[in-house]
């Protein structure tokens, strides 16, 4: 979709859908939508008074114009109430607009900056919200599906319209911005939506460097012969069960060389998850294809830093295998050494995400990569606690916490802080190795969470659990089925404050 920026009125704009809004509760529109409305002959206000559009968040109206302005239609786009007004509103209003404009077979659409007049919020952040939520709401995943005879194809052009010449250049920034920031999710997306046959652990790592090469980062890919040379048995046992070999994805971004201090940033990528001898019920193991989501989402965030250029460095470790079953694979009750030298004792092999990440957070303690944030699919416990609305994290400092916070509200990605309770640590204890790789079965995302904190031990760190929140079974917003990219724009914004705080 090409995004263009330009000064002009909505009303004489000749796309073939305009895009306008409503506040719930407004009987008489005014600005844009006012005119639009006076142009046809108060149309608009007659279908509020009648009950048809009330401005409820999330409402789609189309109108159709009979030649009364250039476009052949018009949207209004419900806003909600304008107390609860905030840029994750435009996310989700553009998101549903340009997947409603889609339907109708519209190419070129063409929108105001909502929220930068009767809001008054800062044009640069609204366009940069009307860019996400336009790109990531039209995202469709159909590299395996041939056009069927329903498919109206994607809009072409989302032309963005600002009368007020003096904000024109703001806007620009924020759309440049915002495109950064949707396609990074849909990077993720992409990668999280492919079958396992089309992207095992060498794949992931073909992806990772094409994306950094994209960006200008350093990408290299460690094989399985040099996985074994630097200790990691921890990422080598969960691979033996599988014929695809493990691969050790390492990308780097240098936006600060003057500084020794290197952000790290790990992610789980497990390109299928079986649960290998513990396998997992049939139903739905097909979406055990996204067990990666976790590592595209930082690939992909290194892709966006690398075009964004903030002052930080940034190092991001992708260990990528397959959990399968076989006559080779890990059994329950191996013990498996970590690339630090610590025994882990193999309970549940189905709890294979901690013990990759196990060795990656032994690698990045050796680079001295701190803080830490790793990013995983980790336990269904999470989900079972949080469902989809929002995602679970715990830190071991107050002020990488809040940061994450923020970072996800900037983001419109709620992100949900647990308590790392130490006495859950007890429940790890093995009689035969260093620690076991699954606890109590109560508390069990704090458990997985314990057992990675044995490897960083004092290391500043962040670990997120979006084992809730990395699909969507529904469109709604910027959301789309599949894979939702949650959390790369929350990271994005993550790494970015943490330049800010120098």
């Amino acid at each position: 979709m090409e995004i263009k920026v330009e000064a002009g009125d909505i009303v004489q704009h000749p796309a073939k859908a305009i895009i306008i809004n409503l506040f719930e509760g407004v009987t008489s529109p005014g600005g844009a939508t006012g005119a639009v409305d006076r142009a046809l002959g108060n149309g608009i206000s007659q279908l509020i008074s009648e009950g048809e559009i009330k401005g409820k968040t999330g409402e789609m109206t189309l109108v159709h114009t009979l030649g009364r302005v250039p476009a052949p239609r018009v949207l209004v786009a419900g806003l909600g109430k304008q107390k609860n007004f905030n840029l994750n509103v435009i996310r989700d209003l553009m998101g549903a607009a340009v997947r409603r404009a889609r339907s109708t077979g519209a190419k070129s659409v063409a929108t105001i900056v909502h929220g930068a007049g009767i809001a008054g919020l800062d044009p640069e952040a609204c366009a940069q919200a009307i860019t996400e939520g336009a790109i990531m709401g039209g995202y469709r995943f159909r590299r395996y599906k041939q056009n069927g005879d329903n498919d109206t194809g994607d809009i072409e052009t989302l032309h963005i319209i600002e009368n007020d010449q003096s904000k024109l250049d703001a806007v620009r920034r924020g759309v440049e911005r915002g495109r950064i920031m949707a396609e990074a999710a849909n990077h993720t997306r992409d990668m999280a939506n492919e079958p396992a046959n089309a992207l095992p652990p060498a794949g992931l790592a073909e992806r990772a460097q094409v994306l950094a090469g994209e960006a200008g980062l350093e990408c290299e890919v460690l094989h399985e012969g040099q996985i074994k040379e630097l200790g990691m048995g921890a990422l080598i046992g969960v691979a033996l069960g599988s014929t695809q070999p493990p691969r050790f994805i390492i990308i780097k971004y240098r936006g600060k060389p003057d500084s020794d201090s290197i952000l790290g940033l790990l992610g789980k990528g497990i390109t299928f998850d079986s649960g290998g001898i513990s396998i997992k019920p049939a139903a739905g193991m097909e979406s055990m294809k996204g067990d990666m989501s976790g590592g595209a989402a930082m690939i992909s965030t290194m892709w966006a830093l690398g075009k964004l250029r903030p002052a930080i460095n940034v190092t991001a470790l992708i260990p990528a295998a397959e959990n399968m079953p076989s006559g080779s694979a890990t059994r329950p009750g191996d013990v498996v050494t970590a690339m630090n030298g610590k025994t882990i004792e193999v309970i549940n092999t189905d709890a294979e995400g901690r013990l990759i990440l196990a060795d990656a957070i032994c690698y990045a303690r050796k680079e001295k990569l701190s803080p830490i944030v790793d990013v995983a699919t980790l336990t269904g416990a999470m989900m079972i606690a949080l469902g989809p609305g929002a995602t679970g994290f715990m830190a071991t400092d107050d002020g990488l916490a809040d940061a994450m916070v923020a970072a996800g509200e900037a983001s419109g990605e709620k992100m949900w802080r647990f308590p790392l309770i130490d006495e859950y640590r007890e429940g790890l204890k093995s009689n035969v190795a260093d620690i076991k790789n699954t606890g109590a079965r109560s508390g069990g995302a704090i458990n997985a969470a314990k057992f990675l904190h044995f490897f960083v031990e004092d290391t500043p760190w962040v670990h997120i659990d979006m084992a809730g929140t990395d699909e969507s079974d529904k469109e709604k917003g910027v959301w789309v089925k599949g894979s939702t990219g949650i959390p790369t724009r929350t990271l994005i914004n993550f790494a970015i404050s943490m330049a800010d705080r120098g």
